[in-house]
């Protein structure tokens, strides 16, 4: 089937879609500029990619939120950070045991983002793939699903992307673009920022 006429609806991961969103992740990251960046390997890239996704959407899962569209097209992973949340799912424990000879790239690229996002409470986009053969333009209604949800609390949402594609979805949905980052030998990265949009106080 023509992936343009396929549904783009959506709907809430659960904690029996880690294996396959993590998997979609996989697939879909394995050829974005960042991984090739982190893990310059081939044939070790798929195996730490998966390792260390397997965590983050396990947890995201339990403590954020992670959708996919029902055609499995597309998967995003939201972690929300406020005083009370854990700070970042992949630890350094983490990392030194899934990511190998990764580890110090790995190190470079938390550092940068971690430079961009707030101390304030926000949503975080983690993650979010698209299946080879769909454009961008499905995981549209994963942003717009998940705004719903910040939009009730009033929390801002950031991101930070690798590729142009992505980067104009975000713009696009509301999204804010600030100035590149730029990894050491590495790939440019864009920054994101939705303001938070705060319910209209009750008469």
């Amino acid at each position: 089937m023509n992936a343009s006429l396929m549904t783009n609806r959506v709907r809430r991961a659960g904690p029996s879609d880690v294996p396959a969103v993590t998997a979609l992740l996989v697939d879909g990251l394995s050829r974005d500029p960042v991984a090739d960046w982190l893990v310059p390997d081939l044939a070790e890239r798929p195996d730490v990619l998966h390792r260390l996704l397997a965590v983050e959407v396990d947890h995201a899962v339990e403590a954020g939120y992670v959708y996919v569209t029902v055609d499995w097209s597309a998967a995003a992973v939201w972690q929300r950070h406020d005083l009370n949340a854990e700070r970042w799912a992949l630890s350094d424990y983490h990392l030194t045991r899934f990511a190998g000879r990764a580890v110090p790239r790995f190190g470079e690229l938390h550092a940068l983002v971690r430079s961009y996002r707030s101390a304030a409470p926000h949503h975080w986009l983690s993650w979010m793939a698209v299946q080879p053969g769909y454009g961008w333009h499905v995981a549209g209604a994963l942003l717009r699903e998940h705004h719903q949800v910040v939009d009730q609390t009033g929390d801002p949402v950031y991101a930070v992307v690798s590729t142009l594609a992505a980067r104009d979805l975000l713009a696009t949905n509301g999204y804010r673009q600030d100035l590149p980052l730029h990894l050491p030998s590495g790939p440019r990265l864009w920054p994101l920022c939705r303001s938070a949009r705060p319910k209209p106080l009750s008469r």
